[in-house]
């Protein structure tokens, strides 16, 4: 689908016909032929005067009289003649996009959080060519579609975006951004980001619910396991990984009961597993760098500056009085690699910290004498001996491992009573530890105990030993690329309800970042 090729072509175009006002369309996607081809269209109008040169596109399905949607106009003279079209489109995602329930957006105007501003769209449109802007445009143009014909037309016309827009196109959303969405989320802010993210996660897991159904959509398009989007980005002595992924998309490790390669639910728990599909895990996994130019070699310093990941229950009506809506998976393993690119010889040696013991000990050992004097036979004074062993386990296990040059840092959830890793944990599994895990668990996010934070999500921010790497002087003036990624595990097992489901899913992200070597640069 290269929509915005055609749409960059028609003020040149020569099918316009010489009327004051004329219209060309551009099939978006049809039905098969036992539906009476029915057609999605994209209609531009123009509308030709002497001082003015007006533009508007209009959204049809084929078999109706009226419009579905219509865009602001555009001046096809101006600099930037299709900036209110992109600007309309994007707003309207912002508008629609669902919250994390427990976002500050439940709370605060939209308008005051997620306000476009112009000069970001702008910018963009000026410094891209349209053959590198066009994808960008497409899922701008997806994700609009998607809450028009999801949402807010007959369900004939939701059945054909699935089926010949969003399906033929799917992916375009499991891979990295493009260099122009990325630049977008740079000069929109966080919140935009949030929102597009959030609008993207909504989007597959219908998809996904629609696909797991038996509605055929199977028959239509392969099976992507990673669905979603991550980057990375070097700034400020940090090196920042960004990671979005809807929970359906993310690869099942273990469940407890599965057919056909699908969890089993008992009719009851439907509302539970409609819960659990509207989750996506949001990460942020940052990294503190610096350089030191040696005498005979640059030392390269990292450490973990924050690491954050938030399970965002996406939704539009908070229900506090059903308490399945309440479920949610929890972090159970954050694996994070950083290292130089593959078949790197510029590095000479990597060092790393020592990793974290789990299990701290604390023994007290008490005597008293015991003893006679004369020839009594009455004891004066008594001995015994009193030995006290206090132990405390922390709840989350850190190790440092390498891979060649590439440090790894592992964080694994464990249950401070049993030591059993929640990652690798399977009910009912014959180690007898399964009631005494699952009583650790429940209510987790309550109490002074707790490991996670009320709304369910982690954040690490402690000083934690860093790693080194030598390289060559030689390279001293350079700017390397260094590999960094993340891969997170999610479990579930009841909190507050009653319930025997359980289950683990894996998610895992890699891109690149920047590393200068160049004086001033750090």
């Amino acid at each position: 689908m290269d929509l915005w090729s055609w749409i960059c072509e028609l003020p040149n175009s020569d099918e316009w016909s010489p009327d004051s006002t004329s219209e060309l369309t551009f099939h978006l996607g049809s039905s098969t032929p036992t539906e009476f081809n029915k057609t999605l269209q994209l209609k531009a109008r123009r509308k030709f005067s002497s001082n003015s040169d007006l533009l508007a596109f209009t959204f049809y399905i084929s078999y109706e009289e009226k419009a579905l949607w219509v865009s602001d106009t555009c001046q096809v003279n101006s600099d930037n003649p299709f900036l209110p079209l992109v600007l309309q489109l994007i707003q309207e995602i912002i508008s629609r996009s669902p919250t994390a329930h427990d976002s500050i957006t439940t709370a605060c105007p939209r308008s005051q959080l997620q306000k476009l501003k112009p000069e970001s769209v702008s910018w963009i449109l000026d410094s891209h060519s349209p053959e590198s802007f066009s994808p960008f445009f497409n899922l701008m143009f997806l994700a609009r579609l998607f809450w028009l014909c999801a949402c807010d037309a007959p369900s004939e016309v939701g059945s054909l975006y699935f089926n010949s827009m969003l399906a033929p196109n799917l992916e375009a959303f499991s891979s990295n951004p493009t260099p122009v969405l990325r630049s977008f989320f740079v000069s929109a802010g966080i919140d935009v980001e949030l929102s597009i993210m959030r609008t993207f996660g909504y989007m597959l897991t219908k998809w996904l619910m629609l696909r797991e159904s038996g509605t055929g959509l199977q028959l239509l398009t392969p099976s992507y396991n990673n669905l979603g989007f991550s980057y990375a980005a070097e700034t400020h002595g940090l090196w920042i990984l960004k990671g979005y992924a809807p929970l359906m998309a993310m690869t099942r490790c273990r469940s407890n009961r599965v057919n056909n390669g699908y969890p089993v639910f008992e009719a009851k728990e439907s509302v539970l597993k409609y819960a659990l599909a509207h989750q996506q895990i949001e990460a942020v996994i940052q990294l503190e760098y610096s350089v030191e130019v040696k005498e005979n070699f640059i030392l390269v310093n990292a450490r973990v500056d924050n690491i954050r990941i938030h399970m965002a229950k996406l939704g539009f009506n908070k229900n506090d009085e059903n308490p399945y809506m309440h479920e949610r998976h929890f972090p159970s393993r954050i694996r994070v690699w950083i290292g130089p690119e593959a078949g790197a010889s510029y590095v000479t040696s990597l060092t790393l910290g020592k990793s974290t013991d789990n299990i701290e000990k604390e023994t007290e050992t008490q005597k008293i004498l015991k003893s006679s004097f004369g020839k009594t036979k009455v004891p004066k004074m008594k001995t015994m001996t009193r030995t006290t062993t206090r132990t405390k386990a922390r709840t989350w296990r850190w190790d440092q491992d390498s891979d060649g040059h590439v440090a790894i840092l592992d964080a694994t959830l464990c249950d401070n009573v049993t030591g059993v890793e929640m990652s690798m944990w399977q009910p009912n599994a014959g180690d007898g530890d399964g009631d005494q895990v699952g009583q650790s668990f429940q209510k987790r996010y309550t109490g002074a105990n707790r490991s996670f934070t009320k709304s369910g999500n982690w954040v690490f921010g402690e000083g934690l030993e860093g790693v080194k790497w030598r390289l060559h002087k030689e390279m001293e003036g350079s700017v390397l690329k260094w590999r960094i990624g993340g891969q997170i595990w999610v479990t579930y097992f009841p909190n507050e309800i009653k319930s025997s489901y359980f289950e683990t899913r894996c998610v895992e992200w890699c891109d690149e970042v920047d590393l200068p070597l160049i004086l001033g640069a750090y």
